[in-house]
């Protein structure tokens, strides 16, 4: 993690978590010494400023190549992580960017479903096969995390849940009988599988001090009887 990437996520970081009212649920699921793909769903263009603004790990970005052509974006865009790729055709050079990035031991972001899905459930979605290709080719594992909003869409001042999953290890994500795209399909689909149970039965925040009052409670009750 460069010092400008630490220095804006300190600065930066505490007002989006401000302005989106974001609550971290299983913090300690983050990876630290490893490197890996993170599978995000996607509703809206912040998502990627909420996880990066919530993992204590670097996480790093393809951006359109169109933001590499204004020079003060491009110096922003590289010393935050991001790299270019061009939408609007296979861009080769970004795939073998991301897996360079993840062989390096640093972690890349994916949003599986390819593009932002507002105001729709993950599990409605169609999954693209981009993060099995890279998870496999890397021999990394994957992250799932999601983003948990009132309507499925990240809003301003809306109550916002950033849930982190539990590592899935290079070897759990392996099927050996599948190859090439089937291969690369499975993966991804296994992984967003994760992301929506997640997204489904991870119970709501709920502030410490209220976790406290309730336990004090209880304790008081069983004294009593």
């Amino acid at each position: 993690m460069n010092k400008f990437y630490r220095r804006i996520k300190k600065i930066f970081g505490w007002i989006f978590r401000k302005l989106y009212r974001v609550r971290v649920i299983n913090p300690e699921n983050e990876v630290l010494d490893k490197p890996y793909v993170v599978c995000c769903n996607h509703t809206a263009l912040m998502d990627v400023t909420i996880i990066s603004a919530n993992m204590k790990t670097q996480v790093h970005y393809m951006a359109k190549k169109e933001v590499f052509k204004v020079p003060i974006l491009k110096s922003f865009a590289k010393a935050m992580g991001a790299f270019p790729v061009d939408r609007k055709r296979g861009d080769v050079g970004a795939v073998k960017k991301t897996i360079e990035i993840l062989k390096s031991g640093e972690c890349v972001g994916v949003f599986p479903q390819g593009t932002r899905h507002p105001y729709v459930h993950p599990r409605d979605t169609e999954i693209k096969n981009g993060i099995g290709m890279f998870a496999d080719r890397a021999g990394v594992g994957i992250l799932p995390v999601c983003i948990r909003t009132r309507k499925h869409k990240l809003k301003l001042f809306r109550k916002t849940e950033f849930i982190i999953g539990e590592y899935i290890p290079p070897e759990e994500i392996a099927f050996p009988e599948l190859s090439g795209k089937e291969k690369y399909q499975k993966i991804a689909e296994y992984a967003f599988s994760r992301l929506v149970d997640l997204y489904d039965n991870t119970p709501p925040y709920v502030k410490k001090k209220k976790e406290k009052k309730s336990k004090k409670k209880n304790e008081a009750v069983a004294k009593e009887k």
